[in-house]
């Protein structure tokens, strides 16, 4: 039997915490911050997108009203830090630990946006900005051009499963089911863009 949808959000939110938390930390290592700057970049990673999200909807941002994915972040924030001292962590793991975390916040913001009452169309950029600001301002915080804004499919993977979500949803799929096929198509089409370098056209003027 299926845990209810709500419970299911629930733990989802948590386990992407912790992933976004890590993955911060693994990025911020390559600049050689200490704990506390490590702490704070991570925290950034795993709260940002959430919490601009629950600015922008005018709701209590969610970790203030549940401090446990707080708790959880700093907890594998540290946990990082200091596993990385003792064991070598391949190098694809931050991009592995991104992208999950990836999909599952647009999950999650793209479900908490539609509990929200909002459009359509809001629900699905709201599900983006849930997935991708948390590492706009990790890679702020870190001085390097944000992931997003460059490179392989990254916010466009997220778009594609916040509309496959809703597309779902409103042919009635059972909401654990529609979840998980969004959030492996995410995961799945980033893990892709990765491997074989798909982007989209980049920017060029003529006579430049």
């Amino acid at each position: 039997m299926s845990p209810p949808i709500d419970e299911l959000m629930y733990w989802i939110g948590q386990s992407a915490v912790a992933l976004m938390a890590a993955a911060g930390v693994l990025e911020a290592g390559r600049k050689r911050y200490d704990l506390f700057g490590m702490v704070i970049v991570a925290l950034a990673a795993a709260l940002g997108g959430g919490s601009v999200r629950d600015l922008l909807l005018d709701r209590p941002v969610f970790w203030v009203i549940d401090q446990t994915y707080l708790i959880g972040a700093l907890l594998s924030a540290c946990a990082t830090f200091f596993l990385a001292r003792f064991v070598v962590l391949p190098a694809r793991f931050f991009l592995v630990a991104d992208a999950a975390g990836l999909a599952l916040f647009t999950i999650i913001g793209t479900k908490a946006a539609m509990a929200w009452g909002t459009p359509w169309l809001v629900a699905s950029f709201m599900g983006v900005i849930t997935g991708v600001m948390g590492g706009i301002l990790r890679d702020v915080l870190c001085n390097e051009d944000p992931l997003v804004f460059k490179g392989t499919l990254y916010a466009t993977a997220a778009w594609a499963g916040a509309l496959i979500l809703l597309g779902l949803m409103a042919l009635d799929v059972v909401g654990w089911v529609a979840a998980s096929v969004a959030g492996s198509t995410i995961f799945l089409l980033r893990m892709a863009a990765i491997q074989w370098e798909i982007g989209l056209p980049r920017f060029t003027a003529k006579g430049r």
